[in-house]
């Protein structure tokens, strides 16, 4: 899994091999879902503002001047460029600086 998009009421998962589905829940069930079915590697998921879940394994870049968070999958060579509001992309940044020191 790559990352999980709102669109309003429904969720579009998008796979590492470029693959999509739509659910018809919320990003917030969805999170949910995470936390219950992957207990061991819930915590490679991450909630960056409203509208997106991702896979913070395939975090390849984070610009704050651009707004953008490029995830890339090797096995695949797939990028996927997500828009995010910047003080979510800060917050995401942040955590990971923390997670490097530790």
């Amino acid at each position: 899994m790559a990352y999980v998009c709102s669109e309003g009421s429904y969720c579009n998962l998008r796979l590492t091999n470029g693959d999509e589905y739509t659910f018809s829940f919320n990003l917030v069930v969805f999170e949910k879902k995470i936390v219950e079915q992957l207990a061991q590697t819930a915590h490679f998921f991450a909630r960056v503002g409203r509208n997106y879940i991702i896979n913070s394994q395939h975090i390849f870049s984070i610009n704050l001047n651009t707004s953008e968070l490029v995830l890339y999958n090797e096995r695949f060579c797939e990028k996927f460029t997500l828009h995010v509001s910047k003080e979510p992309l800060k917050q995401l940044k942040a955590l990971l600086d923390n997670s490097i020191k530790s």
